[in-house]
């Protein structure tokens, strides 16, 4: 496909969004003032949503996959000259797979809301804030300038603090303004580093500041900006003990606002490290990279831990958080794969970020799916006498939920399995110059981890599918609705994409490979 095109399709993808979300607010025209506003507006959604899909798989099949390293489809025009920022626009193989994964989650959440709106206010708002959270996270993998990026990094702060705020469940107000409390805090740190960055190394564009792989910048500079930029972008990711936003938002949010929150928002953190730290202050990524190694491990044990904590029977854990806890442990793994700094350990963080999107979003959208059905998402309440024994009374959903927990734990054949052992492998022979007895210590707290999180996955499926008695067998209830037509829908895309990920892996790993060698090398 010829670079022109790319172009408008990569630009495209960016302001469609957008204009849906000005849309959306409009008032009906006249000949539609008779039907269903709140329809129309779900179905505009719908629609909008359905089209950047469309537009993101367009351009992976222009994309020319014989040179993924080499950033297409780009855009760059001066846009503030007194300031140096430039309106620069590509994508390689790095940002390639999360614009697909973004558009693509984002239709599927627009597609369950059609059907099954949550709570709240206006739909025209809801639809508005979707669209406006899908441009801002879309541009976060797509902008190649740093002043840019900050923007495009903050544009998701407020419809999401909206979303949980406004069609939240119970403690939505408390979870929103910690959530935009801690980004925004961290966000204030980060565009220090940033502006740092910019001023030393003399142009905020991003490909330029690659190439120049830290040389502009002294040790000093790079200590300074890796320690700025990494704090605002851990908040983000979460990287333990930044995390404790993370459980409240996700508890509280709407299904669709934690399978967005989970599977998209959580990614622009560690896109960060990988787009910005590693190649334009490699020195000093160099020397905290223990330091962040170190937190990862911590984050994924802890995470672990808790989850344990909250499956055991009477702790009164509550599904949706003990789901939210997990992603705490899986992007520790993400983060401890940056650490490592080689092609291997890159490789699989950013594996491990697709793989989590996918099946972190289809357990939040079965977990809303088991507290519509139950008016709770209590473990206790759900594995009691007449809890939730899927397996007897919903044996699709059971199913769904149990192939959730298998795929979210690593088993080996899903896409959870890879992202974590090349993290693992990436420590076991780290970059030079970092101590390999320290990053050894990390892999073996690592597997550790993995073996925590199939403990507490599989009390899951024990309790909640099996049901109370704890013997396998169902309790005696009443059956349920099952696995629903537009639930199917939204969610099949996600089971497919995680068997085919687990079986081939290839796919992913032959477009990011040559673009995070390319990057840890300097250059783009």
């Amino acid at each position: 496909m010829s670079h022109t095109v790319m172009q408008y399709l990569l630009a495209a993808t960016l302001v469609l969004p957008l204009l849906g979300a000005v849309a959306a607010l409009l008032p009906a025209p006249p000949g539609l003032k008779g039907r269903d506003p709140e329809q129309a507006v779900l179905r505009h959604g719908v629609t909008v949503t359905g089209a950047v899909l469309a537009l993101t798989i367009a351009l992976a099949a222009g994309f020319d996959h014989d040179r993924p390293a080499r950033m297409q489809g780009t855009t760059d025009i001066s846009w503030i000259p007194a300031l140096g920022i430039r309106i620069h626009l590509g994508v390689d193989g790095v940002s390639l797979p999360l614009l697909v994964l973004t558009a693509l989650l984002t239709f599927l959440c627009a597609l369950y809301s059609y059907f099954k709106m949550p709570a709240g206010p206006s739909p025209k708002a809801f639809v508005a804030l979707i669209l406006v959270l899908e441009s801002g996270t879309l541009a976060s993998f797509a902008v190649l300038d740093l002043m840019l990026f900050f923007l495009a990094f903050e544009m998701v702060l407020i419809p999401m603090y909206f979303l949980i705020a406004r069609w939240g469940g119970d403690g939505r107000e408390r979870a929103a303004w910690r959530f935009i409390l801690y980004t925004l805090l961290g966000s204030v740190v980060m565009l220090l580093g940033l502006l740092l960055v910019g001023i030393k190394g003399g142009t905020f564009d991003m490909v330029a500041l690659a190439t120049d792989n830290g040389s502009k910048l002294s040790r000093t500079t790079q200590l300074i900006a890796v320690l700025a930029i990494g704090v605002g972008l851990a908040v983000k990711a979460p990287m333990w003990p930044l995390h404790s936003w993370l459980p409240d938002a996700h508890t509280a949010a709407p299904t669709v606002g934690s399978v967005l929150l989970a599977g998209v928002l959580l990614k622009m953190g560690t896109y960060g490290f990988v787009r910005i730290v590693l190649p334009i202050a490699p020195e000093g990524a160099h020397t905290f990279a223990p330091y962040l190694a170190a937190f990862a491990v911590v984050g994924i044990i802890y995470g672990s831990l808790v989850c344990l904590s909250l499956a055991r029977t009477g702790a009164k854990g509550d599904l949706k958080r003990l789901v939210a806890y997990s992603s705490v442990g899986h992007m520790g793994f993400v983060l401890l794969g940056i650490a490592t700094m080689t092609p291997t350990g890159v490789n699989g963080a950013l594996f491990a970020n697709i793989a989590h999107g996918l099946i972190t979003g289809l357990l939040f959208f079965l977990v809303g799916a088991v507290k519509d059905r139950y008016g709770t998402s209590d473990l206790d309440a759900l594995s009691g006498a007449t809890g939730a024994a899927l397996y007897g009374k919903a044996p699709r959903l059971g199913g769904l939920l149990a192939f959730g927990a298998v795929a979210s734990l690593g088993l080996p054949g899903l896409a959870g399995f890879w992202g974590e052992m090349l993290a693992m492998f990436g420590s076991f022979r780290p970059a030079e110059g970092l101590s390999r007895p320290a990053f050894l210590t990390f892999m073996a707290l690592a597997g550790f981890g993995t073996l925590l999180t199939a403990a507490y996955m599989l009390i899951v499926v024990r309790r909640v599918c099996m049901g109370g008695d704890g013997e396998g067998r169902p309790a005696p209830a009443p059956e349920l609705a099952d696995v629903r037509t537009y639930e199917f829908a939204a969610w099949t895309p996600l089971v497919v994409l995680t068997v085919l990920a687990g079986l081939w892996p290839a796919a992913l790993l032959g477009l990011t490979d040559p673009a995070v060698s390319q990057l840890l090398r300097g250059g783009n």
